[in-house]
């Protein structure tokens, strides 16, 4: 059995983390991806076992590589070349932050975008309704 291993930017664009190669590369340098808790450059060759760690978007995902590719794949066959290992907790972080908020404002259909004077009126009545400039 031969040692297989790409550089972990291609891998991370090969199988749909990141959309392009160069976000991947970026993310690499600086500092949100891990390998065995180490900061890694976009270089870095990656093998079948290795934990990914990754920082995108506000989440930390945690990927195990199950099979190295170096050239992007369709979806399908993207999620068979890792284990997602993200806890479920890390996954729901946000939804915990969106439950119970007051839903998206709402404008009756032909009437248009406020004006500008409307539009400070309304920021004017949000400021006093929920406090929003309040230290």
């Amino acid at each position: 059995m031969t040692d297989h291993k790409t550089r972990v930017d291609k891998w991370l664009w090969s199988v749909r983390i990141f959309k392009s190669r160069s976000i991947a590369s970026e993310a690499c340098r600086n500092g949100s991806v891990k390998i065995s808790e180490k900061k890694v450059k976009p270089s870095y060759l990656v093998c079948e076992g290795d934990i990914v760690e990754v920082k995108k978007n506000g989440y930390n995902l945690i990927f195990l590589v199950k099979r190295i590719i170096s050239k992007r794949v369709s979806a399908p066959l993207a999620v068979e070349c890792y284990e997602n290992q993200t806890s479920e907790e890390e996954m729901n972080k946000f939804s915990d932050w969106f439950m119970g908020k007051a839903k998206s404002e709402f404008r009756e259909k032909g009437i248009g975008r406020p004006t500008k004077r409307q539009r400070r009126e309304i920021d004017l009545f949000k400021e006093d309704q929920f406090n929003l400039d309040a230290d």
